[in-house]
């Protein structure tokens, strides 16, 4: 079966909110997919959220609705709403605008059992602090003292030495160098003012 639009009444009428009157909240990048945070909503803040085009939710510890990206600027904007076959769960699909996550890092599902893409925005947003700090014994930080050139040669070798590890044909090799260009292709991501996000964004509209 294919998916079925509901009308906005249809849609808040139907839902199942707890005895507190709150219906949890999965939030997801609607580019990446990424899902981005988990938080509650009220019938009053899905209301503001319709009518506004942005998230609002509702803050079980405060007890009062917050609007998203407000004190931040890290806005969330609204391009479609789910309902889950039970009708007790929300999924919102957004444009995040900067990070969702109060750390700095994009999603707040940044740390994992076995790492997977979500440790590549860590390991950005690592490599991005080390380029403010600039810390000791660090070598990421060592290649932004050295700048954009030096960045870019490694960058080079470690392309060639990737090309090479896949004429070999040794996996093991393999994998151990193209980790090594993908380490360095975020530092030369990052020295040019660019996210990792932004890539993601090109490629999928050169998909459609």
């Amino acid at each position: 079966m294919g998916e079925i639009r509901l009308e906005i009444n249809e849609l808040i009428e139907d839902l199942k909110f707890d005895e507190k009157g709150l219906i949890p909240v999965i939030v997801q990048d609607y580019k990446t997919g990424k899902v981005l945070m988990h938080a509650y909503m009220n019938e009053e803040a899905l209301k503001k959220t319709i009518e506004t085009g942005e998230a609002w939710y509702y803050s079980r510890s405060r007890r009062t609705l917050w609007h998203k990206g407000e004190t931040s600027g890290n806005y969330q904007k609204v391009v479609d709403i789910a309902v889950d076959c039970d009708k007790d769960t929300l999924l919102l699909l957004v444009e995040q605008i900067g990070v969702a996550c109060h750390t700095g890092n994009f999603s707040c599902f940044y740390r994992s059992l076995k790492g997977g893409v979500s440790f590549i925005f860590h390991l950005e947003n690592l490599l991005r602090e080390r380029k403010k700090t600039l810390p000791e014994n660090s070598y990421s930080a060592k290649l932004f003292r050295e700048g954009k050139e030096k960045i870019l040669q490694k960058l080079g070798e470690e392309s060639i030495e990737t090309i090479i590890a896949g004429m070999n044909g040794k996996k093991d090799e393999f994998i151990y160098e193209a980790s090594d260009l993908l380490f360095h292709f975020l530092v030369s991501l990052i020295e040019e003012n660019v996210e990792f996000r932004e890539i993601i964004e090109e490629l999928i509209r050169r998909h459609k």
